[in-house]
């Protein structure tokens, strides 16, 4: 079967999204399936193409067997609504006439969250005459109204309206949560047209490490309870409460060795560090990116991660990809999300849930992680068991086995009509 893949984002970019693009894509050519993903030039979240990239009109690149073409977008930082806006858009435009030239395709996936991109994929699949698969990683719009950052009612009742007709032309829809299955089927939308395919952790890169103890030094962590952050620093992830527990933490004498680590860019980055430099927060460091290869290395680093999102009702059907991450490398969990992904954390035991927005909460959570190895220890152990049952492998062969029966389905309607 030739798979094409339409998503914005794709190695060597390192957020969630181009991990489980690429580690999908990766698995089906390991089993004998032809994969050609159509994406742009690596830049995010800073906006700036990366080192031995180029924004071109067409591209070529043949990367573990999956055939990559990068078209060309309008490129901006992961901040401002108006010019993401334009970025989105400008893959749609160019992605679709990309499509149109790969040849002998059988199935068409387009990701979310934004709705650009599942639109070029469906456009595809309708003039190519192939099945079109949604890929639905995050509701959109009603993420972005839940951070604030669109307020217009009619630019959102639009979005709403191109959500539901991408959901209702789309012939399957592979869901990351089940709660995203719960609200597309309350909304009118068949329970048997949505699957779900959770997120998941490639285990061949993701697994227990001694702390770097040369990069510790370097980052001047050395004999540090390491409390850290790894990840996109944006609107919806409210890590204004982090910094606010730092804060709480370097008020008290006994916890004089936590220092919290951030790792990551986007656009609320720059605002907490003058925070921390306005509170004069010597217990905070904030790092950059760091490329795919090294993303392990610097999880070594923590005593404990925190996964943390605003306290919004929508956030609560939302599991972050990082998660699985933690649980695979035995990295204790404090968890600041509601719903489906702390029961997650609560089931499989790997770490401790305290209420999102809540800085005192978090930082009474570190304070007795800090003081409790026996607990840590078994928050790791529970972890590490638990790994194996969210195999990225695993879970790639489940969605190919949907994309087989989304496929034969199609092919069977269209003989039937014939």
């Amino acid at each position: 079967m030739h798979i094409l893949l339409l998503t914005d984002n794709f190695p060597p970019e390192v957020n969630a999204p181009a991990s489980r693009s690429y580690e999908h894509c990766r698995d089906w050519v390991k089993q004998g399936h032809r994969v050609t993903v159509i994406t742009g030039a690596p830049n995010f979240p800073a906006g700036r193409v990366y080192e031995g990239y180029k924004n071109r009109l067409w591209s070529h690149e043949l990367v573990d067997g999956i055939d990559v073409i990068r078209v060309w977008t309008f490129i901006t930082a992961n901040a401002g609504t108006a010019l993401r806006t334009l970025d989105f858009a400008s893959f749609m435009v160019s992605a679709l006439p990309a499509a149109l030239f790969v040849r002998k395709v059988d199935i068409i996936i387009g990701t979310s969250p934004q709705l650009f991109t599942p639109c070029a994929g469906l456009a595809a699949a309708v003039l190519k005459r192939r099945p079109f698969v949604f890929e639905l990683r995050d509701l959109w719009p009603a993420s972005i109204s839940a951070v604030g950052a669109i307020r217009s009612s009619r630019l959102l009742s639009w979005l709403e309206r191109l959500e539901m007709m991408l959901y209702r032309n789309s012939d399957h829809i592979v869901s990351v949560t089940h709660s995203f299955r719960d609200i597309l089927a309350a909304r009118g939308i068949p329970r048997d047209k949505i699957s779900v395919t959770m997120n998941g952790v490639d285990l061949s890169r993701f697994q227990p490490r001694a702390r770097d103890e040369a990069l510790a030094r370097e980052l001047g962590l050395s004999g540090k309870f390491v409390a850290g952050y790894v990840g996109t620093i944006g609107m919806a992830h409210g890590l204004t409460t982090i910094v606010e527990a730092a804060r709480l933490v370097q008020a008290e004498a006994r916890s004089r060795d936590i220092h919290f680590l951030l790792l990551g860019d986007g656009s609320e980055k720059e605002r907490l560090k003058a925070q921390c430099a306005e509170a004069g927060l010597g217990n905070v460091t904030f790092l950059d990116s760091v490329p795919r290869s090294e993303v392990a290395r610097y999880w070594s680093l923590l005593d404990v991660a925190i996964v943390h999102l605003k306290k919004q009702p929508l956030f609560e059907t939302v599991i972050p990809s990082k998660l699985f991450e933690c649980m695979a490398m035995g990295i204790p969990v404090l968890h600041g999300v509601a719903g489906e992904s702390a029961k997650l954390v609560e089931r499989e035991g790997f770490g401790l849930v305290f209420e999102s927005e809540n800085a005192s909460a978090l930082a009474e959570s570190i304070r007795d992680l800090a003081a409790d190895v026996s607990l840590r220890q078994k928050l790791s152990r529970c972890g590490i068991e638990s790994a194996p049952r969210h195999d990225r492998s695993h879970l790639a062969g489940e969605l190919l086995k949907t994309l087989t029966a989304v496929h034969d389905s199609f092919l069977e309607a269209r003989l039937s009509t014939q």
